[in-house]
C-alpha cells in the first residue's frame, strides 16, 4: 500500500509549453507522446527497461534479431497518421512490406488453409476446405464489415467517459449481435468445424477467448481484408525507433531505466510522478501506458481510487498469458510461412483449460513466426529466426515457471520437429524464453496477463478503465488495458482518444494566464 506523503509540486505550465509525462514506451505510450507533442506539449517518456518498446522490445543475440512481441501489423493508416502529425511520411523511415498469406493455418491432421486478403483465393480455399460453406463465409465477411464500420470506424477512437456514451451505441451493437461471442457469430454463418476455427482464432491475438469474447472483435476479419497484414523491414522494432525519432524531433525526451513508483496527486489532480530513485518529476498531465491494473493498484494510492479499488481489480477477468520461445537455426526452412497457426487436437477444451480452469495443458496450439521469410537480414546468412508463442494461463494457475519453463520449451521443440521443422534439435543456434513471470516482473502486467483485461462484453468500452481516468483529473490511460483494447490497432487508437479528452496545450496556457491575472 502506498503511504508516502505527496509534496505540493509547482505547476509546470508556462507561456510556452506545458509538460506531459508518459509512463511506458510501448506503442500506446509512444503514439500518445507523438500526439501530445503535436498538441503543443513538452513530453517526457519514462521507460523502466533499458530500451523502448515495452512488449515491442527487441532482443539481439548471436547475430539474430527477435521482436519480443507484436509481429502482425494491420491498419497501417494509424501509423501514417502519427508520421503526418510530424510533417513526415511513414515510408520516410520504415518500409512496410505486405505478407501473403496472412496466416497459414495447419490443423492437427496435417491439412492446411492459407488465409489471405485475396477475395478469389479465399473463396477457393473455403471451397476446398468446406464446400458447403462458401455462401456462409461471404455472409460472415459481410457481418464483419458491418461491425467494423461501427466498432472501429465510429467507436474505436472515441472516449467512453460516461455510461450515456455506452447507452447511445447499445442499440447499434445489439443490432449487430454484439451480445454474441466471436465463435457464436461464426457458427451462425458456417457449419464446418475447421472453418469455424479459421474465422475465430484472431481474437486470441488480442488476448480474447473466441468462446467468450464479444463478437465485436469479428471486425478483425474485415480490417485485415481491407488493409492487409504487413511486416516492418528490420523488424517491428524499426517502428519503435521511428516513433522515438518523431518524439525527439518534436523536442520530447525518452528516458530509459526510469521506474515510476508513484503517480503524485494534488487537489484531486495528477501533478507528476515519483521515480524509484526518489526523484520527482512535475507534470501538467500524466499518461500511463503501463498495464491498467498495475497503474491503479501499484502507482495510485488507495485513497485516490473509488472505482478501481484493489477488490475490483482482483475480481476482474484477465487475458491469458504467453510462453514465447525465441530461437535461431543454422539452416533455413523455406517452406515455412511468415505466420503459421499450428493447431493442436483440441480447440474449445484447450481454451477452457487456459481461460477458465487455469490449467497448463499437455497439448497446445501455437503461433510460429518466421520473420526471415520476409526479411532475411534478421538472421546470419543461411539461417532463420523464429519465435513460437503458446497461449498459457496467467499466474493464477500457480504454475512454477522457474521449474516448468525448460520442460515446456522442450515439448514445443518436439512438436515443431514433428510437424514443420524437421531436425530442429540439431539446428538450434541461439535460444531465449519469455514466460508469464516475465510479463509480471519485467513488463509489470498484473498476474502476468499478456493483454490486460479480458475483452468480454462486460469489460469493454465504458466498462473498461477509461482513457480519461475516472479517479483523478489530468491522469489518462492508453494501451491494451483501456478502450478500445489490445492489438496494435487498439493501442494506437487508445492514443488517438487523447485528442478528444486531453486539453490542447494552448488551453492550459490560457487557463494559467487567467489564474495569474
Amino acid at each position: 500500500m502506498l503511504t508516502v506523503s505527496v509534496p505540493e509540486l509547482p505547476r509546470v505550465v508556462t507561456r510556452e509549453r506545458p509538460h506531459a509525462v508518459v509512463i511506458g514506451s510501448g506503442f500506446g505510450g509512444l503514439a500518445a507522446a507523438v500526439r501530445l507533442g503535436a498538441r503543443g506539449y513538452r513530453v517526457t517518456v519514462l521507460e523502466q527497461l533499458d530500451a523502448p518498446g515495452g512488449r515491442a522490445y527487441v532482443y539481439r543475440q548471436d547475430g539474430f534479431t527477435f521482436d519480443a512481441g507484436p509481429t502482425v501489423i494491420t491498419a497501417p493508416f494509424l501509423l501514417e497518421e502519427l508520421w503526418a502529425l510530424c510533417g513526415r511520411t511513414l515510408s520516410d523511415d520504415v518500409e512496410l512490406r505486405p505478407v501473403s498469406p496472412f496466416y497459414r493455418i495447419r490443423f492437427d491432421d496435417g491439412t492446411s488453409f492459407d488465409y489471405s486478403g485475396d477475395a478469389g483465393a479465399m473463396r477457393a480455399e473455403v471451397e476446398r476446405l468446406a464446400p458447403g460453406d462458401v455462401a456462409g463465409y461471404e455472409r460472415f465477411l459481410a457481418a464483419s464489415q458491418a461491425i467494423y464500420k461501427v466498432g472501429f470506424e465510429q467507436l474505436g477512437h472515441v472516449p467512453f467517459s460516461k455510461f450515456a456514451d455506452m447507452a447511445r451505441v447499445l442499440p447499434e451493437l445489439l443490432k449487430l449481435e454484439g451480445y454474441r461471442t466471436v465463435y457464436s457469430l461464426a457458427c451462425k454463418h458456417v457449419r464446418d468445424p475447421k472453418l469455424r476455427v479459421v474465422l475465430t482464432f484472431q481474437s486470441l491475438l488480442v488476448g480474447g477467448n473466441p468462446f467468450a469474447t464479444t463478437s465485436v472483435y469479428c471486425l478483425i476479419a474485415f480490417l485485415e481484408r481491407r488493409f492487409g497484414v504487413h511486416f516492418a523491414m528490420g523488424g517491428t522494432g524499426s517502428l519503435v525507433r521511428g516513433l522515438v525519432c518523431l518524439i525527439e524531433g518534436q523536442g520530447g525526451e525518452l528516458r530509459c531505466q526510469q521506474t515510476v513508483s508513484q503517480i503524485l496527486v494534488h487537489k484531486g489532480a495528477a501533478c507528476g510522478v515519483r521515480l524509484s530513485t526518489g526523484e520527482t518529476i512535475a507534470a501538467d498531465v500524466v499518461v500511463s501506458n503501463a498495464d491498467s491494473a498495475f497503474t491503479y493498484k501499484r502507482l495510485l494510492a488507495p485513497e485516490h481510487r473509488k472505482r478501481w479499488t484493489d477488490r475490483k481489480i482482483e475480481k476482474s477477468r484477465y487475458s491469458m498469458s504467453l510462453f514465447v520461445w525465441y530461437f535461431g537455426t543454422r539452416r533455413k526452412y523455406p517452406d515455412v510461412a511468415h505466420h503459421t497457426i499450428l493447431l493442436g487436437p483440441r480447440y474449445r477444451e484447450l481454451l477452457r483449460d487456459i481461460f477458465d480452469r487455469k490449467l497448463l495443458a499437455r497439448d497446445f496450439s501455437l503461433y510460429l513466426h518466421r520473420p526471415t521469410a520476409t526479411d532475411p537480414a534478421l538472421a546470419p546468412p543461411g539461417c532463420d529466426a523464429f519465435y513460437v508463442l503458446s497461449p498459457v494461463p496467467h499466474l493464477q494457475s500457480g504454475t512454477d515457471w522457474k521449474t516448468q519453463a525448460e520442460p515446456y520449451r522442450l515439448a514445443l521443440q518436439q512438436r515443431l520437429e514433428q510437424t514443420l521443422l524437421p531436425g530442429l534439435a540439431d539446428e538450434i543456434a541461439t535460444s531465449r524464453l519469455l514466460t508469464p513471470l516475465d510479463f509480471q516482473n519485467r513488463l509489470s502486467s498484473f498476474r502476468g496477463a499478456a493483454f490486460g483485461l479480458e475483452p468480454v462484453l462486460t469489460q469493454s468500452a465504458w466498462f473498461r478503465p477509461h482513457n480519461k481516468s475516472e479517479e483523478i483529473d489530468r491522469l489518462y490511460l492508453v494501451g491494451a488495458g483501456t478502450h478500445p483494447g489490445a492489438g496494435l490497432p487498439g493501442v494506437l487508437s487508445s492514443a488517438k482518444v487523447l485528442d478528444s479528452v486531453v486539453p490542447h496545450a494552448d488551453e492550459l496556457v490560457a487557463r494559467a494566464s487567467l489564474v495569474r491575472a
